[in-house]
């Protein structure tokens, strides 16, 4: 009734009141009894030999290991305690142990580490692979492709990849580093070239992604910012796919870094991007579909990721107007033209040599040569690799060296003798030296034997005729067991009218003999 009357007249509040009205608290004088202190300086000092003795290990770690290490050192002369010391070694908690040897650590230069989660990672939303539904176009999966030939180490140029989940849409932007500001530019310049606003990206946890500068532009711009999990790269399974089907296939695994390299790399993308958005189909899972341990993937028709997103309701006409106007503008083979330099000059800054390749002919000459390029091997420049050198040299002791003499007379006398008869005779006649796993190896001897003698029986004549050189690509009439080659020396004694070949004089003044089979005889 006091308090409340007190309220009503004097207008405070009831907590105020009570304070007002209440005497004030008793204040404690400082200085008063202290407690005894259980661990001493003895305590301390044996506790800082066993902590440096068990490497400076942490308070719980210690407390297990105090009572077998006290009995080491003490049986090997290393440490003599008081009973009263050792009792309380072995009475003392983990958590008194960390706070004895705080100063000590703070002294030794040691922090103990604290794994504290950030909280913008707590922020950002996780999305795994089973999260995208159906997205609508703009919903972007963005990554990292590093260009460092295998190596972490050092300086080396990465590209900045994004792909539309949706349509299968790909942008890619050349970086001198992984900074997160440069990121925000990268994402800008992708935004720009993308066809549709970008409505949501998904990255992975690396930290030129997860900062705050990439939060607050995504808030800005009102892009949603999902992450992966970490370690789950089916997560991102999209732009993984985009980053091997795409960047690692068109540039290579080389390694680039530089200025110049980089100028390269930006000039070499703005000719894959429309190339692979508008002329390469691409298949799109539909659905997965388990059968007992097995899953049954089921795909979309292949169709360009342009067609895809001229196909969805969802874009308005105004996008797919122009999106008709640039397919009809572009010319798929300047655009592989230009890729195809692009490589050339890639690979020539990463070897360092100069490339001979697309980069120094013109359109027509590149085109010309498109029916007949697949005779000349791998297109890509950066992909080509050295040719390996023939190995000259035995990786182990010839099995048949000391008997090859024979079986070189034994194929002169039977020149249609098998390799298993001449195994079976060597073995007759030493036993036990020779197993049925020397076969294979007898057999390519022999093959190499008689492809031997069969060069020097048709092309022995023609090494004493240095002008002459062998008729490629005539075929013997059947019946016939070699070739007749012409050559000068039969040209010249053969009778009129039964010369078996005529000399040809070609435009640069060389003349070349072309050989007429005789029918009507039998070669020798």
């Amino acid at each position: 009734m006091l308090l409340t009357e007190f309220t009503a007249v004097s207008g405070y509040h009831r907590k105020h009141a009570i304070r007002l009205l209440n005497p004030p608290a008793e204040v404690r004088v400082a200085g008063g009894i202290e407690s005894e202190r259980v661990y001493d300086e003895a305590v301390k000092a044996a506790l800082i030999l066993l902590w440096e003795t068990a490497d400076r290990i942490c308070g719980k770690r210690l407390q297990a290991a105090i009572p077998h290490l006290m009995q080491a050192m003490e049986k090997h002369g290393h440490l003599e305690l008081d009973p009263e010391v050792r009792k309380k070694l072995m009475a003392v908690s983990a958590a008194t142990l960390d706070r004895l040897l705080t100063p000590v650590r703070k002294g030794a230069g040691l922090r103990r580490r604290r794994r504290l989660a950030k909280q913008l990672t707590k922020e950002i939303p996780i999305k795994t692979f089973a999260d995208w539904k159906d997205p609508l176009p703009g919903f972007l999966e963005i990554d990292f492709v590093v260009h460092g030939g295998g190596s972490m180490a050092g300086e080396y140029l990465p590209s900045l990849v994004a792909t539309d989940v949706c349509s299968g849409w790909v942008e890619a932007v050349a970086l001198l580093a992984r900074e997160q500001t440069l990121v925000i530019e990268g994402l800008a310049r992708i935004g720009q070239q993308l066809p549709v606003p970008t409505r949501g990206i998904d990255s992975d946890n690396d930290g030129a992604f997860i900062n705050e500068t990439l939060a607050s532009y995504c808030k800005l711009a009102g892009i949603v910012f999902t992450r992966s999990r970490p370690h789950h790269k089916n997560d991102q399974a999209w732009i993984e796919q985009k980053n091997g089907a795409v960047i690692r296939r068109m540039v290579g695994p080389e390694r680039f870094s530089g200025i110049v390299a980089g100028q390269a790399l930006a000039q070499w993308l703005g000719a894959v991007r429309p190339y692979v958005n508008y002329f390469q189909p691409a298949f799109k899972l539909r659905e997965r579909i388990r059968e007992g341990a097995k899953i049954k993937k089921l795909y979309h028709p292949p169709a360009a990721p342009c067609d895809r997103l001229l196909a969805h309701a969802a874009v308005a006409a105004a996008i797919k107007a122009t999106l008709r106007k640039q397919r009809d503008q572009l010319d798929p083979v300047e655009l592989l033209h230009r890729i195809r330099q692009g490589q050339s000059a890639l690979a020539a800054l990463s070897t360092g040599e100069p490339g001979d390749g697309p980069g120094r002919k013109s359109l027509d000459q590149f085109l010309a040569g498109l029916p007949q390029l697949w005779r000349s091997g791998e297109a890509r420049a950066t992909h080509r690799k050295d040719a390996s050198k023939a190995r000259y040299w035995r990786t182990r002791e010839d099995p048949f060296k000391e008997v090859w003499t024979d079986i070189l007379l034994w194929l002169q006398k039977e020149p249609d003798s098998i390799a298993k008869v001449l195994l079976q005779k060597r073995n007759e006649k030493y036993p036990g030296q020779f197993g049925g796993k020397l076969l294979r190896t007898l057999q390519r001897r022999i093959g190499e034997w008689r492809r031997t003698m069969a060069r020097r029986l048709v092309l022995g004549g023609v090494e004493e005729w240095p002008d002459v050189q062998p008729i490629p690509a005539l075929v013997p009439p059947a019946g016939q067991a070699t070739l007749r080659l012409a050559t000068l020396a039969s040209a010249q004694a053969a009778p009129q009218g039964e010369q078996s070949s005529e000399a040809v004089v070609s435009e640069t003044g060389k003349s070349s003999f072309l050989s007429k089979p005789n029918l009507g005889s039998n070669l020798e």
